[in-house]
């Protein structure tokens, strides 16, 4: 059946972070060694020790090289793949495997939020993900039809300065922002991908005109654009900004160049949209003929070598293999996220619109 072609304008600042050479250690789920645990603490199968795959596989990554190019040596050496690694932005790539149809060459997507990973899936791209792979994580963190699933998560905080700000006055929920007295402005980043995943689930969970006052309230108590995350947390840290929209991970990587930054995540509590959990995950190109190269790096990045590197390396929330995240972050369980399919952040196209009609991009 031939795939859809639809092609959107979906414009999306890639997050510029460093990363570090691969985690050695624990084994892997494709290629050698033991393999990863389900959910529920079985093994999970996986290609036997020895059998590499072997082949070729294009990778449309959304994620940063510096974030994620660690990984590369380790899959390839594992599985006897060769990874043609194309890198750019998440939404821009997604409409290009979109625009590309049954031409295009990537046979595994590689995407920074839940949102166009929907977006593909609804674009009737995706091949289904064996269930032994997909079982190593959670049903909240995948596609409810098989199409994707998450390889590590981030949280939506938002961060203050500690030595100019007492936690206990900022506000209870993200839509009571605009109106507190924060002692200054509020950064964001509406072209970051993150944040227009948190406004999709706006739209989603409370609608389309509440959606809309929001951005028009925090536009009119004079929010402070940004480009990205990063620049937000040390604008807040040099007390040029109240406090920024940003993803978790960003304080712990300011924190390994600079130990005492007065800087911390706060967390919207009480299921609040402003504490939405997302996820950086992969879609399978269906038709590519490099679905079985597919099927194992997609394994490879749930099993415990890459779970590692993710928690260790990036300070993101793994999400499968039973590999805990570091010490320093709030446990996943611990968190009082909004309740959220996150397959129904797919409208990002929807979401480009209305940031458009308000002016923000």
């Amino acid at each position: 059946m031939p795939r859809q072609h639809r092609v959107s304008n979906l414009i999306l600042t890639r997050r510029q972070v460093a990363g570090g050479a691969a985690i050695a250690g624990a084994g892997l789920v494709v290629g050698r060694g033991p393999v990863s645990a389900r959910q529920d603490g079985t093994p999970a199968p996986a290609t036997p020790a020895g059998t590499p795959v072997g082949g070729n596989l294009t990778v449309y990554c959304g994620r940063n090289e510096e974030l994620v190019g660690g990984l590369v040596p380790d899959i390839e050496a594992a599985t006897g793949i060769t990874l043609d690694m194309r890198y750019g932005n998440t939404a821009e790539l997604a409409a290009q495997i979109l625009e590309e149809g049954d031409n295009t060459p990537a046979g595994l997507y590689f995407g920074q939020d839940a949102g166009s990973l929907g977006a593909l899936a609804a674009g009737g791209v995706l091949a289904p993900i064996p269930a032994e792979t997909l079982e190593l994580v959670e049903p909240s963190f995948r596609s409810a039809d098989d199409l994707w699933v998450g390889v590590s998560g981030r949280v939506r905080t938002l961060v203050y300065n500690t030595e100019i700000t007492d936690p206990a006055t900022l506000p209870a929920s993200i839509l009571d922002l605009p109106s507190a007295d924060l002692g200054g402005p509020i950064g964001w980043a509406p072209t970051n991908a993150s944040f227009q995943s948190f406004v999709t689930a706006l739209r989603v969970t409370e609608g389309e005109d509440v959606a809309r006052q929001w951005l028009e309230d925090m536009v009119a108590a004079g929010a402070v654009t940004f480009e990205g995350n990063g620049a937000q947390l040390q604008a807040v840290a040099a007390q040029e900004i109240a406090v920024g929209l940003v993803n978790h991970y960003y304080l712990y990587e300011a924190r390994m160049e600079t130990p005492e930054i007065p800087v911390e995540n706060y967390y919207f509590a009480g299921g609040d949209l402003g504490s939405l959990i997302n996820v950086a995950g992969v879609g399978i190109i269906a038709g590519s003929g490099q679905e079985a190269q597919a099927e194992a790096v997609t394994a490879y990045l749930l099993g415990n070598e890459a779970q590692t590197y993710f928690s260790e390396v990036t300070s993101e929330y793994p999400l499968a293999a039973g590999i805990p995240a570091v010490e320093e972050l709030v446990p996943l369980a611990d968190l009082q996220a909004p309740d959220i399919d996150l397959s129904d952040l797919a409208d990002l196209e929807g979401t480009l619109a209305l940031l458009t009609e308000v002016g923000l991009i």
